[in-house]
Formats: structure tokens, sequence, C-alpha cells
């Protein structure tokens, strides 16, 4: 069995996230979900179709914008998941939150963590949304040779921000960002 998640369980449970209170920015929510797959910890990412309004063929975690009918961003993160991979809400045990952060889309996301219950659940993607479902391991993840840090513009200052590489997926922007502060708090203990 993988520490990882323990770790995790442990981090997240101490962690307090940055919250933004930005009323000009779209409220949305992701979710990290972790498992665990043939004795090691993995995260589920996704590649999104060209057919979706936003962040076309990019790699993501399943989420999306918040509903009028959702009660709050955990059950939005949890909603999406099930539309866009089939992961039952009940099969799901969020152990935390990690910092806001606000998209160059100008969406607010909260990201929820969360520990599949079943491991052998099986992932169903949803065709137009997705187009190809990513089981990657955490090990892959922390190993240095597989990110590298980018020199960007914002706001006219430089500034570092990481990316990610697996196979031939390439992870980057608000989900690089997102891998980034879950790897340093899990790192970090």
């Amino acid at each position: 069995m993988d520490h990882l998640l323990d770790t995790a369980r442990l981090v997240l449970a101490r962690h307090e996230p940055r919250r933004l209170a930005d009323p000009t920015t779209v409220p949305a929510a992701v979710l990290i979900l972790l498992y665990e797959k043939e004795g090691e910890a993995h995260v589920l990412l996704t590649e999104r179709t060209h057919d979706v309004e936003h962040h076309k063929g990019q790699v993501s975690f399943p989420g999306g914008a918040s509903d009028a009918a959702d009660d709050d961003l955990r059950i939005t993160a949890l909603r999406e998941t099930f539309e866009e991979v089939g992961v039952p809400p009940e099969e799901v045990e969020i152990i935390g939150q990690l910092d806001d952060l606000v998209t160059i889309s100008n969406f607010n996301v909260t990201p929820f963590v969360g520990v599949l219950r079943n491991s052998s659940c099986a992932f169903e993607p949803f065709e137009q949304e997705v187009a190809a479902v990513l089981e990657v391991p955490l090990r892959h993840l922390r190993d240095d040779s597989n990110m590298e840090l980018e020199l960007l513009q914002r706001r006219g200052r430089p500034v570092l921000v990481p990316a990610f590489s697996w196979g031939p997926y390439r992870i980057w922007g608000a989900t690089a960002r997102i891998v980034k502060q879950l790897l340093d708090l899990i790192s970090t203990s």
C-alpha cells in the first residue's frame, strides 16, 4: 500500500486553504481524485476534447463552473466528476481542499482533494467532453525530471510556473499549479 494517500490525508487535515473572493470571476471547482492502483498512489486527469467550450485539448482535473442547483463548490466538483468520468459522488471521500486560484479564463477554481473509496471503480469518460482518461502515478509527478519551470509574463511581471510531462501529454496552466501545490504539501510532511 502506498503511504502517499495516508500522507495526503494527514497534510490536508491541517491545511487551511486560501480562499479568494472576487465577484468578477466565475466560481468553479475541480476534484483531485487520488486512488491506489497496483500498489501505488495515482491521480486522475483528463484530456479535454476539442468540442468543449473552454480549455480545448488541455489536460485537466474533472470539474467546471458551479451550477445554480449546486449547494456548494464541493457538490460542483463531485457532480462534474460524475458527469465527466462516471465516478458516483458516494465513491469519493473528500479529504481536503487546496488554495483557490484564478485562471486566465477568469474562473475562480476551488480544488478539492478526494480519495476513491473503491479502487476497482471503472472510469467511464463522457465522450463529448473527455478525449482520454489519464491515470498518472504520483511517483511520476514527484520525479523532478518530469517537471520544468517556465518563465511567463503575468500582468507585465515575469513568473516561474510549473509544467509536467506524462508520456505524450503536457500538464500545464492551472492544472500544473494545482498539482505542484499538492506535491509541495505532501513533500513537507
